[in-house]
């Protein structure tokens, strides 16, 4: 034992690790091109994602979209190419994006995005942007001190209020300007090259003034130079309250880089530490609230029914007789065992169970190990669809064993049901809201050939695999129970003359 442990140990420096598919570093030489994708518009407020060139924004030549995966899809992610451009460690300031004629429809969308707090999505090496603010928190000493904090993307605009210089209050404001603060690591010792660690926006709205004509990206501009960069003191972009039919419009941008200590592996600890804003803590709390208060008023009424039970027990127990007659509770002790007034449906419902308890255990496993990183976009989505697909073999192995157990011989019906009932309702809810989703012009609709995807995983894998998984069920020995059930609860009487009440599950 002690030489096999021996090799083993001999054995380690052999081993090597390996990256998951989607998810390898990628190493930038100085000067080279860093691409800069875009993605959805969120809000909290709507549940509606839309297309980043839903709104009219500066854009290439050629709108092409990145491969993405059914997860993606789903989800509703929208990743396309942008005009961005961005060298690596190349410092760039008050660069020109594009000029903008907005006619009064255009800002009147900007500015219901705006009141809706619309966030834009980008992303930087397969890093999403991030927003840093600050608060202020006592700490344990009871002193203050800033608490750093991050946001999913950044805000397309702001309102104005009394609080914010230069603005009036209601009038819908965009952020024209962008800087980007891009963080690289380096490790000469381990490889060659720059890898991106941290990709966050600072959005600010400046209503820009030019010096001479326009003249694409080589104009000058007065509000923002090299040494007079743009802050949010400056009068900002207004997109409501404009009297004119047309307004022009400034896009620009900055790109800083800094050095970090953090390592590629642990570039991702900062967007899962964020406060998600599409997570509702009112509505959590107040189902879990909900959940245990009826939790315990089911607590307090069955022991509240044991303790009379009780009671009558300790009255009676110098009777003999009565010892040996069961009562109360004790009527229906086997009562688990009688077959439902709709054994198809329970057997049904529990099948069901087994494919969704196998599902989401199975998807904590591999989230245990590594393969269903936040880096590998739509993998979670993918995967829950997937494994529901495929557990559907154990529905159907367990929903039959069930059904064999209240004597039932009708399978074939019992699997159809199995393989239609949750799988139909889930589809069916889904289909309605795709549509309302879809006439709202949104990309969280799903597309049709999507569609028709998801219903290939239905009937071409998930029916045949409920099918097999019955045909295996309905062939082993029929399971016997542990105890016959007992009296029917409706024909018996206890020793005191109280009728029972027909069992439930009669």
């Amino acid at each position: 034992m002690l030489f096999f442990l021996l090799e083993l140990l001999l054995l380690l420096p052999a081993v090597n690790a390996f990256y998951l598919p989607g998810v390898a570093p990628r190493q930038y030489q100085y000067g080279e091109s860093v691409e800069l994708k875009v993605n959805k518009l969120d809000s909290v407020q709507t549940q509606l994602p839309y297309d980043y060139y839903s709104l009219p924004f500066c854009q290439p030549n050629t709108i092409t979209e990145s491969a993405e995966n059914l997860g993606e899809v789903l989800s509703g992610d929208r990743i396309e190419n942008s005009v961005y451009q961005l060298q690596m460690k190349m410092v760039e300031s008050c660069k020109i994006l594009c000029k903008m004629d907005y006619s009064k429809d255009d800002l009147k969308l900007f500015e219901e995005r705006i009141r809706e707090d619309y966030r834009v999505n980008m992303i930087v090496d397969n890093l999403p942007s991030a927003t840093k603010f600050y608060t202020q928190e006592v700490n344990e000493e009871g002193e203050l001190e800033y608490i750093t904090h991050y946001d999913k993307g950044y805000a397309l605009g702001f309102l104005g209020s009394n609080q914010i210089a230069l603005t009036e209050t209601g009038v819908a404001y965009v952020n024209n300007h962008i800087r980007f603060h891009l963080f690289y690591h380096e490790d000469p010792s381990s490889f060659t090259g720059y890898r991106i660690v941290g990709f966050e926006v600072e959005p600010f709205s400046v209503e820009h003034e030019i010096d001479g004509v326009y003249q694409g990206t080589h104009t000058r501009l007065l509000t923002c130079t090299p040494l007079n960069k743009v802050t949010a003191g400056m009068r900002p972009q207004p997109v409501s309250g404009v009297e004119s039919d047309r307004t022009e419009i400034i896009w620009t941008y900055d790109v800083q880089w800094g050095k970090s200590d953090v390592k590629w592996a642990s570039r991702w600890d900062v967007y899962l530490k964020m406060t998600d804003s599409q997570i509702h803590w009112f509505s959590i709390i107040n189902s879990t609230a909900i959940v245990l208060f009826l939790s315990a008023m089911l607590a307090m009424i069955m022991m509240r029914t044991l303790h009379r039970d009780f009671r009558r027990y300790n009255e009676i127990e110098n009777d003999e007789e009565a010892k040996r007659e069961e009562t109360g509770w004790k009527l229906v002790h086997a009562d688990v065992f009688r077959p439902p007034s709709f054994p198809t449906l329970l057997c049904v419902l529990v099948g069901t169970g087994y494919q969704l308890l196998g599902m989401a255990v199975t998807t904590l496993f591999f989230a245990v190990l590594g393969f269903l990183s936040p880096a590998n976009r739509g993998a979670l989505m993918l995967a829950l669809l997937l494994l529901f697909v495929f557990m559907g073999v154990f529905a159907g192995y367990g929903g039959t064993r069930l059904y064999r157990f209240f004597n039932l011989t009708n399978w074939i019906q019992l699997t159809f049901w199995t393989a239609i009932s949750f799988p139909g309702i889930a589809f069916t809810i889904f289909f309605v809201l795709n549509m309302m989703v879809w006439g709202e012009k949104s990309t969280g609709a799903v597309p049709f050939g999507t569609l028709v995807a998801l219903l290939v995983l239905w009937f071409g894998i998930s029916v045949p695999l409920v099918y097999l998984g019955s045909y295996f069920g309905f062939k082993r020995e029929k399971p016997k129970p542990v105890k016959q059930p007992g009296l029917n609860p409706d024909t018996s009487q206890n020793k005191l003359g109280i009728s029972r009440p027909l069992s439930p599950l009669q």
